[in-house]
């Protein structure tokens, strides 16, 4: 389909090659750079903007007036007209993002940046209907919206991350939350929340933000391994997730590492899910910290109690040996842990590296396994970037 200049607030194909398809292509250049540039960056210039794009600065200069007169930008002067700066302003629009996790359910609002402007996180019981859940998303979303935004700016598109594969919108097996199966989220949200909405498994979602915005920002392939109930990688390759045929590329917490080992949730035995998960390390600790927290193991650990300090040990050789798997298979720049777990530090960070070198080849023993710098809110930043991503940029 041909695209349409809309600036003017009437739609109208642009023929192919005329002067108006050239002006949209040439919106959608300036765009698509300030869209990359969140509120923790620097501040693009017009000058800036004809760099990266490759356009004119009097293209870029008539660009950015009309962006402007349409509210889809701000400017604030600089030096001269060229050294204006720009940025996707506020009145463009706003997307939200919503993470389920195992108990707890968080939802944020961002810009069309995908900057996250403001969020909310609350327990969950991992036995809800999906029904449910969504209410109650909804009424964080609401709540959220009523103090952080002002007149004008409004939901253009929401991101839903759950812990499942996803094909289709429609959740497959997910014994984390058994509430969701079968469901066809991306409808259901859909209704719920009254915008677009965008699906997507919570690990490549904690992939992409880091991508976009943490410690794997700059790197073109990275690995995602997010623990927390279980275990689950999003895989970023030539800076675009990885999926597979059937949206369960990167279920890594079932590579079996031992046919005669423990039972699995998934029903296989010896699964690294089972050697390296929060409720693994609770049942480790069990006789010695009965009901534990993680943070409650993480502190023990810390205060040298050697049971515990055995406990993320071995959950991390474990979790190296898988590691090592997935890094001879991608060979990607680097790997970042995520998840609950992941509060552990270097307790398990250290263990999971010495796991990596033993089992990799030697041309990839020396990948970096770096931690989350998103932490929890992995999920949530990349849920939120995602809806951003799936706006339409031009004014309207």
């Amino acid at each position: 389909m041909p695209p349409t200049t809309r600036i003017d607030g009437a739609a109208a194909p642009a023929a192919p090659g005329s002067t108006a398809s050239l002006r949209v292509a040439n919106q959608q250049r300036v765009l698509g750079v300030l869209r990359q540039i969140t509120h923790e960056d620097d501040p693009v210039t017009q000058a800036d903007l004809a760099r990266r794009t490759g356009l004119a600065p009097a293209t870029v200069s008539g660009i950015v007036r009309e962006l402007d007169a349409a509210r889809m930008v701000t400017t604030e002067p600089g030096r001269g007209r060229r050294g204006t700066t720009v940025r996707i302003a506020r009145s463009a629009g706003l997307v939200a993002g919503v993470d389920f996790g195992h108990s707890h359910l968080s939802v944020a609002v961002a810009d069309l940046t995908g900057t996250v402007l403001a969020e909310v996180r609350r327990p969950l019981h991992p036995g809800h209907d999906h029904r449910d859940g969504l209410a109650l998303a909804r009424q964080l979303l609401d709540g959220v919206l009523a103090e952080h935004t002002h007149a004008g700016e409004h939901l253009r598109a929401v991101g839903l991350g759950l812990p499942a594969p996803i094909t289709d919108g429609v959740v497959r097996s997910s014994a984390i939350l058994p509430g969701w199966v079968g469901i066809d989220a991306a409808a259901a949200a859909g209704e719920a929340f009254g915008a677009p909405v965008h699906t997507e498994n919570d690990a490549n979602l904690g992939a992409l933000a880091e991508h976009r915005r943490g410690v794997a920002r700059g790197t073109a392939s990275s690995v995602f391994v997010k623990i927390s109930s279980g275990v689950g990688a999003g895989i970023v390759l030539e800076d675009r997730i990885f999926r597979g045929s059937g949206g369960t590329a990167g279920e890594v917490g079932h590579l079996t590492l031992d046919e005669q080992g423990p039972v699995c949730r998934c029903g296989s035995r010896g699964c690294l899910e089972a050697y390296a998960s929060i409720p693994t390390i609770q049942q480790m600790m069990a006789g010695q910290l009965p009901d534990a927290t993680l943070d409650d193991v993480v502190a023990a650990a810390r205060g040298g109690n050697v049971a515990a300090l055995r406990s993320f040990e071995d959950a991390g050789l474990h979790l190296g040996w898988g590691v090592a798997s997935v890094v001879n298979l991608l060979n990607p720049d680097l790997v970042v842990i995520g998840g609950e777990l992941a509060r552990a530090g270097d307790l398990l960070l250290d263990s999971v590296r010495l796991g990596l070198r033993r089992h990799a080849l030697d041309a990839v023993a020396a990948t970096p396994v770096l931690a989350s710098t998103l932490g929890e809110r992995a999920s949530l930043v990349g849920a939120a970037i995602l809806a951003a991503e799936q706006v339409e940029l031009l004014p309207g």
